[in-house]
């Protein structure tokens, strides 16, 4: 039953002399948050791919809307762009196999060629050459030869071989169950959004609803469309840019460019640290590997810096610091699929919390450097705040200061 103020959920006691029933609130909200992480992560085989179809679904809904208006029937429509997708997947892996085969076979000799070049790079260096020799007379009870080395290296190889083949069944299935979920979620045309709107009971509620869907359509088809389409010319800009630098295997590593940019600011550091591993191995000295390693960065750089925010709109754009904890958070509950649907999910909660009455102040606190405006006077209040507070020496001044705007605020507001 709703209360005396028309809420449907029950308030706590307002009296100022007792902190028990807002402690009790923030303990029950901790207490779900935890129960709610530990089913993400207990769950993440199921999960993910049910998520990662739920977000396609929504991409890939303006499309089957505008077949739907030429005649085209919504299951041809969920056929052609789960085969597509499928093809895509295994047009990928097909190109990316053979390159990483070879590396994996390689893979012992590989190591002993970077061991070979920090050896190297370790006996140049006259200090760095005293401290490890030091360290070696100080651990070293047998000098003995290099087999043992060896044969641990090629032991690791073997392992992560092994690893690979073992996940590549898992990862087929959950590929092959997200597209199946895409496909009938696709082919049941407007089911689920009736479904939850129908959930509502006023007009104006089921409107609201119905308008919010449609705008977790257009939001997550401008952002993964565009970052898509950037994406894919990073990757054949740094594919074209390791060609031109003699480095081995151009295409994996532009389709690596293009995978590992799905993924925020770790993607770009990956990819950075890989081309200029295998950079080591492949040219002498030090100078153009890390040339490599550099004319990477300085791509993604420009992609992230200069391309995205010209192409991305202003109202898609996200705080950085809750991007770079989402992915954080997304990569512990679920790994690599976690910091890919990392910001995908944080658009879709800004687009709610944009929808839901009393969680307009959390989704402009989840936009970027220019949120949109917030419907009453709390931002310009907000501001005055803030930058009276930033002008001040020290925390008594910044006291003192916000005090002197709260009472002329009162002052102003009081009948």
């Amino acid at each position: 039953m709703p209360g005396p103020e028309g809420h449907l959920f029950p308030r706590f006691s307002q009296r100022a002399d007792s902190k028990v029933p807002v402690l009790a609130n923030w303990a029950v909200i901790g207490i779900f948050l935890v129960m709610a992480f530990a089913a993400i992560a207990a769950g993440r085989d199921f999960l993910m791919p049910v998520t990662m179809a739920m977000l396609l679904f929504f991409v890939f809904t303006p499309l089957r809307r505008f077949a739907e208006r030429r005649g085209i029937p919504d299951a041809a429509t969920a056929a052609g762009i789960t085969l597509s997708i499928l093809l895509a997947v295994g047009v990928i892996a097909y190109a990316a196999s053979g390159p990483l085969s070879r590396a994996m076979s390689n893979m012992p000799i590989i190591s002993a060629q970077l061991e070979q070049k920090f050896d190297s790079v370790r006996d140049s260096l006259s200090d760095l050459r005293e401290a490890a020799a030091r360290i070696d007379e100080a651990q070293s009870t047998d000098p003995g030869p290099e087999e043992p080395p060896a044969i641990r290296i090629q032991q690791e190889g073997e392992t992560t071989l092994g690893t690979v083949m073992h996940m590549a069944p898992l990862l087929m299935g959950q590929v092959l169950f997200t597209l199946i979920l895409l496909f009938f979620l696709i082919a049941s045309g407007d089911l689920l959004y009736l479904k939850i709107v129908q959930s509502f009971d006023r007009m104006r509620d089921k409107r609201g609803a119905y308008l919010a869907l449609r705008q977790i359509e257009d939001s997550l088809g401008n952002y993964l469309g565009a970052i898509t389409i950037i994406n894919a010319g990073l990757g054949l800009a740094v594919g074209l840019t390791m060609w031109a630098w003699g480095m081995p295997g151009p295409l994996l590593f532009g389709i690596g460019a293009f995978l590992l940019n799905f993924i925020p600011y770790l993607g770009a550091i990956t990819g950075v640290a890989i081309s200029g591993i295998v950079a080591l191995v492949v040219m002498p000295g030090l100078f153009w590997p890390a040339m490599v390693a550099a004319s990477y960065l300085g791509l993604t750089s420009l992609e992230g810096q200069i391309i995205t925010p010209y192409f991305v709109s202003r109202r898609l754009q996200m705080n950085t610091v809750v991007v770079f904890l989402g992915v954080a958070l997304w990569a512990w509950l679920w790994s690599v699929i976690g910091m890919i649907i990392a910001v995908p999910v944080l658009v879709v909660i800004r687009v709610l919390a944009e929808h839901i009455p009393g969680w307009e102040k959390f989704g402009n606190f989840l936009a970027g450097d220019e949120p949109p405006a917030l419907t009453d006077e709390d931002e310009d209040e907000a501001r005055e705040l803030v930058e009276a507070g930033a002008a001040a020496e020290d925390g008594p001044a910044a006291r003192a200061v916000t005090a002197e705007l709260v009472a002329t605020h009162d002052a102003t507001d009081a009948p």
